[in-house]
């Protein structure tokens, strides 16, 4: 039993979904600093080759449980929908660092930050989870927030712009096949991904590969350990609320890019940032306190460990 999987155990359907929310909101923030490292390493490597030694990384972890969890891998359900979820989650990894390489990071992470109006959406006429119109409309007001603060550049047209906005429907899409998947173990979810990448990276590192060294390898296996931690927590915390709820809090993104631009690189955030952020965390706050008033009204399967 994981240890994600020990924290879900027993819990109600109120604090499943309270659950589920921090899940999200840590995930958020490992998945904004692998974002900004992968940003960083792709300035003097290829995206394969993040990609590949990401994933290389990623699966040194978890092999060791997969193995001792290896029956469940014969077992899975729907196993068409694994695949599709499987490529859906390569794609949108790939789409993501190779639209850094054209645009600002946070360019790119407003394009991603649509997909809680794609979840939700899809929530509704897929999944048939009950979104109401409050919720909706928290959603949409967090999102214009994102845009006042991010203030999308003239270059919302180019084609490394349409990779972005591909990526963040394939992200959305992934998300949804997460929720509908969740009586699989964790650890296939998590393992099945970076094979994936494993594979789509393996194909495209040979194409302008640069020898690193020792401190660069050091990042690329931080990169994939960070990677690994997120999507465990995302996994989770999809299982344990509804994909309507929980994913609308990847807007917290934009808190931690403000805090890295200014700590890391010296970025004084600009009076939009700062009043995008306040509707952001607003909608965000809102949309936590309804989930408390509506806890029972939605039921969610809490997986078996």
């Amino acid at each position: 039993m994981t240890l994600l999987a020990k924290i879900s155990t027993g819990l109600d359907e109120r604090s499943a979904r309270l659950a589920g929310i921090g899940l999200m909101l840590l995930a958020i923030f490992m998945f904004s600093f692998g974002d900004a490292l992968g940003k960083y390493m792709v300035a003097t490597y290829s995206v394969g080759q993040l990609l590949w030694l990401r994933a290389c990384a990623a699966l040194l972890v978890l092999l060791p449980i997969a193995w001792q969890q290896r029956a469940a891998f014969g077992r899975l359900e729907r196993p068409w929908l694994q695949l599709l979820r499987v490529t859906l989650s390569t794609l949108e990894v790939a789409a993501f660092f190779i639209a850094t390489v054209y645009l600002p990071l946070a360019d790119v992470i407003t394009y991603y930050l649509a997909a809680p109006i794609f979840v939700t959406a899809l929530s509704a006429l897929v999944l048939r989870e009950h979104v109401g119109w409050r919720r909706w409309t928290a959603v949409l007001i967090g999102f214009c927030g994102v845009l006042i603060a991010l203030r999308p550049s003239a270059q919302t047209v180019s084609w490394p712009a349409m990779i972005a906005l591909g990526g963040s429907l394939s992200f959305a899409l992934l998300m949804l096949i997460t929720r509908s998947l969740r009586a699989t173990p964790d650890i296939v979810l998590a393992t099945s991904q970076f094979v994936g990448t494993f594979a789509l990276g393996a194909l495209m590192a040979p194409f302008g590969w640069v020898t690193p060294g020792l401190g660069s390898l050091g990042l690329f296996a931080a990169a994939g350990f960070i990677s690994v931690g997120a999507l465990l927590c995302v996994n989770r915390s999809l299982k344990l609320a509804p994909a309507s709820v929980v994913v609308p809090y990847q807007y917290s993104m934009i808190v931690w890019a403000v805090m890295f631009g200014y700590f890391v690189w010296g970025d004084i955030p600009q009076p939009p940032t700062i009043i995008g952020a306040a509707i952001i965390i607003a909608a965000g706050i809102y949309i936590f306190w309804r989930e408390q008033r509506l806890g029972r009204e939605e039921p969610v399967v809490n997986p078996p460990a």
